[in-house]
This record gives structure tokens, C-alpha cells and sequence, in this order.
């Protein structure tokens, strides 16, 4: 069977045992499963199935696509580095500086609408390709581990991006937790003003990272010798590819997905520079939607949708009195599931390859 098909078939039966877990959950609390459907299907849809005479509200399916915008990015930033033989556990980090040089140029340079919005996400993504360089670079030619690497990053990033917003930018006088507004010449648009939902065209950079994506590991001798490095890195070396040169750019490829995240959910939603409190775990939610997407564009993409679907739906699900906690529940659930599953895999494969052996001694 085709590795990426098993993958996405391993995926999909996680999804139906995640769901059927928070349907007995929800049915062990003495609440009806049929609400937390009908909480799903109204993010899904914005149909609501428990009063059918209203109107569909677009709104909550808005809301549902800008969830998924940033977490496909991260998904696939993570997605890359996999693919090529590396764990970016850094998307946090990546978001923040990101999301913070996106905040500067929107602040300190003044441009038309087009070419202004375009810089801010271009200067996004360059400042997390910056941050995924440090421990490529570092792997690559010192061989230190990049999950240690990543991991320090975060808080650097998280600290250095607070530094430099409270010492460099105007900060709101009415508060100390944020910059002044940014001009309407670097907020991305809305889509559509029918509602109240503030999902933007964003998602167009979505789409062609997503596309991109697709296309540079899969169709071009770039993407090939990436993945080759990442599977054999001392087989790449002996074809005469440049396994150290491919590994930093890996890093850095995987940096500018999470800091295009960064970027876009700061010009689209925020439309002010922010001082981090804490991580707001679009990363960390990149290395979920990446295993369950098996690390390619297709389930990526669809893993994305559907962690956001759980997500703004867990906000949906307080209407019909169930905790929105039930949809963390299902998304841990789908984690656990999909890692059982390549393990059980793994467990018969080595009992097929013992069988093997046993029918070999017998014909000897």
C-alpha cells in the first residue's frame, strides 16, 4: 500500500475514534450528544440545527476558516522540516519574531495599501526564516540537536520580541499591553463586511504556501534533495548533494512558514503590535496538525480545517451548557490515536517479518 494513503487512512480512523470518544464523554456527563453535533455543524456551515427557522449566520464559518489560516501555515512549516529528516519544534519562536517585524514595518514605514501589506508579510517571513536558520545552522554544521536549539529559541523569542516592541514602537497610552493601531494601509481587509467575523485575504498566502509547498518537494530536483538529505542524509552526501547546505535551508523554508503565520494573524486580527504574554500556541498546534496531515499539502490543509473546526466549535459547545474543554478532549484524543496507530503498524510489520523467518527455518 502507498505510505502516504496508509498515512492519510491511519488519520482519518483517529478523526472517527477522537469524535467517538467525545461523543461518550458528552454522554457519560448526562448531556446530549446530538448539541455537540449540532455545536460542529453550526461552525461548520453556520446552520443551526437546534433552531432551523433562523437564518444560516456566515459568521461562525468565517470565524472556522480564520481559525485554520495561521495552524495550516505552522502545520506545514513543521510538515517541511519532517520532510527533510528535521523536528521544528520552533514555531512558536518563529511566530512571535514574525509577527513582531510584520508590526514594524506596519509602524515605521509608510506605503500604498498593496505594496505596504505585501512588505509586512514578506519582512514576516524573513524574520522567521532568520529564526529557523539558528538551528539549522547549528545542526547542520555543529551538529547540535534542534529540538534543544528550537526549544531556547521560543523563549528568546518570546522575550526579544517583547524587548523590542516596548523599546522601539509607540506604545497605546491607554495601555501598556499593546502598540498603537496599525494604518489601514498594513491591516489586511476583510473579506466581506456582511458579518462580524474578521477573516481576511489572508488566505490567499495561505493557498500558495500551500501550493508551493506541494510543488517544491514533489516536482522540483530542490525538493528532492532535500527529502534525500532528510532520509539518508550520508547517501545524499555521497550523490554529490550538499547535505549542510540543504539541512539550513530546510530550517529556514520552516522559519518563514510560521512567520508568514505570525504575520497574518497579526495584520488581520490584532491590527496593533503585540507584547507577548504568553505562547498562543499556533506552533505547538502546527505539530499536531502535521502528524495527523501525515506531512503532506492535502492532509495538511484538511488536518487544519479540522483542528479549527474543533476549536471554534469548543466555543460553540458552551451555548448547549458542554464544556468547550470536550473539544481539547477530542483533539488530544486524535493525537493519541494517530501515534497508536503508526505503532500498531510497527508492531505488525515485525510480526509479519517474524513470520517470514518461522516459514524460512521450515523449509530449511
Amino acid at each position: 500500500m502507498n505510505k502516504k494513503h496508509s498515512a492519510l487512512k491511519i488519520s482519518l480512523i483517529a478523526v472517527v475514534f477522537g469524535l467517538l470518544l467525545g461523543f461518550l464523554v458528552v454522554l457519560i456527563t448526562g448531556r446530549s450528544p446530538m448539541d455537540m453535533l449540532y455545536a460542529f455543524i453550526r461552525s461548520l456551515t453556520g446552520y443551526n440545527l437546534a433552531k432551523p427557522d433562523k437564518p444560516i449566520n456566515l459568521m461562525y464559518v468565517f470565524n472556522w476558516l480564520l481559525e485554520a489560516m495561521p495552524i495550516i501555515l505552522t502545520g506545514l512549516s513543521v510538515g517541511f522540516a519532517y520532510r527533510t529528516g528535521l523536528f521544528n519544534i520552533g514555531g512558536e519562536g518563529q511566530f512571535m519574531v514574525g509577527s513582531t517585524a510584520a508590526s514594524f514595518v506596519a509602524l515605521t514605514i509608510n506605503m500604498p495599501l498593496v505594496p505596504h501589506i505585501i512588505l509586512c508579510l514578506v519582512v514576516g517571513m524573513l524574520a522567521g526564516a532568520l529564526w529557523g536558520f539558528i538551528p539549522g545552522f547549528l545542526k547542520a554544521y555543529h551538529n547540535i540537536n534542534e529540538v534543544v536549539v528550537c526549544i531556547m529559541l521560543n523563549y528568546i523569542g518570546l522575550f526579544f520580541s517583547n524587548y523590542l516592541v516596548r523599546t522601539f514602537l509607540e506604545i497605546d497610552p491607554n495601555t501598556n499591553a499593546r502598540t498603537v493601531a496599525f494604518p489601514i494601509t498594513a491591516v489586511l481587509p476583510k473579506v466581506t463586511d456582511m458579518t462580524a467575523s474578521q477573516f481576511n485575504y489572508g488566505f490567499v498566502l495561505v493557498v500558495l504556501c500551500l501550493v508551493m509547498y506541494w510543488f517544491i518537494l514533489e516536482k522540483t530536483t530542490f525538493g528532492y534533495s532535500l527529502r534525500a538529505t532528510g532520509f539518508n542524509s550520508e547517501a545524499a552526501r555521497f550523490a554529490g548533494m550538499k547535505v549542510k547546505r540543504n539541512t539550513v535551508y530546510s530550517m529556514m523554508i520552516a522559519g518563514a512558514l510560521s512567520g508568514a503565520a505570525g504575520a497574518i494573524v497579526v495584520l488581520g486580527v490584532f491590527k496593533y503590535g503585540r507584547i507577548f504574554t504568553l505562547f498562543d500556541n499556533y506552533g505547538f498546534d502546527g505539530i499536531s496538525v502535521a502528524l495527523v496531515g501525515a506531512a503532506n499539502a492535502v492532509g495538511i490543509a484538511l488536518s487544519g480545517l479540522l483542528f479549527a473546526l474543533l476549536k471554534s466549535g469548543g466555543n460553540n459547545l458552551q451555548l448547549f451548557n458542554i464544556p468547550k474543554e470536550i473539544s481539547q478532549l477530542i483533539q488530544a484524543a486524535i493525537i493519541f490515536f494517530v501515534a497508536i496507530q503508526y505503532g500498531v503498524i510497527l508492531m505488525l510489520n515485525k510480526f509479519d517479518g517474524f513470520k517470514l523467518k518461522l516459514k524460512g527455518g521450515k523449509k530449511a
